[in-house]
């Protein structure tokens, strides 16, 4: 679906800041948000299933090698390990599980973790499966689709205009073509970015409508939650009307993706996210995210409940019935198991918890700074 606003009238629509002009847009996205998904939603849940001692010098993130914050490490999970998250975030509510690696490409052994993981993850529950592993060729493109792997996320982070202020060791041309290869192997794209990285409002627009030249199934919206001795550390917290604001922009610039709201949104939005949601989300990242912790699920869930939502396991993409992931069950809603019982209990199975199954790693010796940006 084109967007519905240019891009002159998205750059009029940032410049707002009277709470009430802030409200009326809100409504105006709130309107788009449920003419194209009704009451339905898209909850999802993420595992960090390998952490820290990343090449890449994303100025975002604690894990990069360049970051002077401690590192948040451990080596690769197990399947098995894989599948108990799993099973949490299906007891917490989510609909989908994404397993998430640092870096920009993962060893054979790894990647067949991951591959053995997305198999486990689809024959032992009803959730839908995610993978956020880098960047990957066509052929482990295919891998990943043929071991049950949905939905692939690979986020552009901000404006091709603003890119090399993010990063100068992974390149935007890479990430399109690592896009590609998901499209081509069948699967769906999740692909978004963060906002607050010091890009400038026409960056923020510009960003917008060139995900909407990308057309991914979702777009994962996080705000930057500044770390401590990473590029974009000593930034402030977004304003919360401003993310509001944003939020119901990039909506009406893409009116029909799966938009979530993703890191940072506890730190920067407090009481105001349920008129995030409002401005247009479908769903959250439900619990704690792949460094720091997040809201309760049940908190997650009744604050898309209030807004007359639907968070039960009944629909996909807000039209068509979900399917089961299991072959057998194609059509329809998901057939109950018994993990279902546990939809406001999380006793069965230990749901991810970077607080305590993430060790911190003092970096040794001099840590490189940071490359400067291409010419």
């Amino acid at each position: 679906m084109a967007p519905l606003i240019t891009f002159d009238e998205a750059m009029a629509l940032g410049e707002l800041t009277d709470h009430d002009e802030i409200g009326a847009l809100v409504e105006r996205a709130w309107e788009v948000r449920t003419e194209n998904f009704g009451d339905s939603t898209d909850m999802c849940s993420l595992v960090n299933a390998k952490s820290g001692g990343c090449a890449e010098d994303c100025g975002f993130c604690a894990q990069s090698r360049y970051a002077e914050a401690d590192t948040p490490m451990h080596a690769m999970m197990e399947p098995e390990q894989i599948l108990e998250h799993a099973k949490a975030a299906e007891a917490a509510g989510a609909h989908r599980f994404c397993m998430v690696t640092q870096g920009q490409g993962l060893s054979k052994r790894d990647f067949a973790k991951i591959l053995e993981g997305a198999r486990l993850v689809a024959e032992k529950t009803n959730l839908k499966r995610c993978a956020s592993v880098g960047h990957i060729s066509p052929d482990r493109a295919h891998k990943l689709a043929e071991a049950g792997i949905q939905r692939v996320h690979h986020n552009v982070e901000t404006s091709r205009s603003y890119y090399d202020e993010v990063t100068t060791t992974v390149r935007y041309e890479g990430r399109i073509r690592t896009i590609d290869a998901v499209r081509e192997a069948g699967m769906e794209t999740c692909v978004g970015g963060i906002l607050n990285l010091g890009e400038s409002p026409r960056q923020r627009v510009e960003m917008a409508f060139e995900l909407a030249e990308i057309d991914p199934t979702s777009v994962p919206i996080n705000l930057l939650n500044p770390r401590v001795g990473t590029k974009f550390g000593d930034r402030e917290l977004m304003d919360p009307w401003d993310v509001v604001k944003w939020i119901a922009i990039f909506r009406l610039i893409l009116p029909d993706a799966l938009f979530r709201l993703c890191g940072g949104r506890v730190e920067n939005l407090h009481e105001l996210q349920p008129l995030a949601v409002k401005a247009g989300l479908n769903g959250v990242m439900m619990g704690n995210f792949l460094t720091t912790l997040g809201a309760e699920p049940a908190d997650d869930r009744e604050m898309f409940t209030d807004l007359g939502l639907n968070v039960a396991r009944q629909s996909d993409n807000g039209a068509n019935p979900r399917p089961d992931n299991r072959s057998g069950w194609l059509e329809g809603s998901s057939p109950r198991t018994p993990v279902d019982d546990l939809i406001d209990s999380q006793d069965e199975a230990t749901f991810w918890d970077p607080s305590t199954q993430l060790r911190t790693i003092k970096k040794k010796g001099k840590v490189p700074a940071y490359p400067r940006k291409a010419a």
